[in-house]
């Protein structure tokens, strides 16, 4: 699963395979915890995560929603910019 961004000790990836589910959808990961959150909404679909790291992705999801969802729909790996 390619990393797609990195910003304070979070890791986000998205899985690129024609079997991956929808919702569309990418992966979040703090210390122990990870969660899968929806593009659309930012809702948590599976997991957990510390409020103040879900606080940091739902900021970073604003910025790149678009961008995820371009990525999801193509199947093409990007980099996106961290949390500043």
């Amino acid at each position: 699963m390619p990393v797609i961004s990195r910003f304070y000790g979070i890791i986000i990836r998205m899985y690129f395979q024609q079997s991956e589910h929808n919702p569309p959808h990418f992966h979040a990961l703090y210390g122990d915890n990870a969660a899968a959150i929806e593009i659309q909404t930012g809702a948590i679909l599976e997991g957990d995560l510390p409020k103040r790291a879900m606080y940091l992705i739902q900021e970073w999801l604003v910025l790149h929603r678009e961008e995820l969802i371009d990525m999801w729909n193509s199947q093409e790996f990007r980099q996106l910019a961290p949390l500043d």
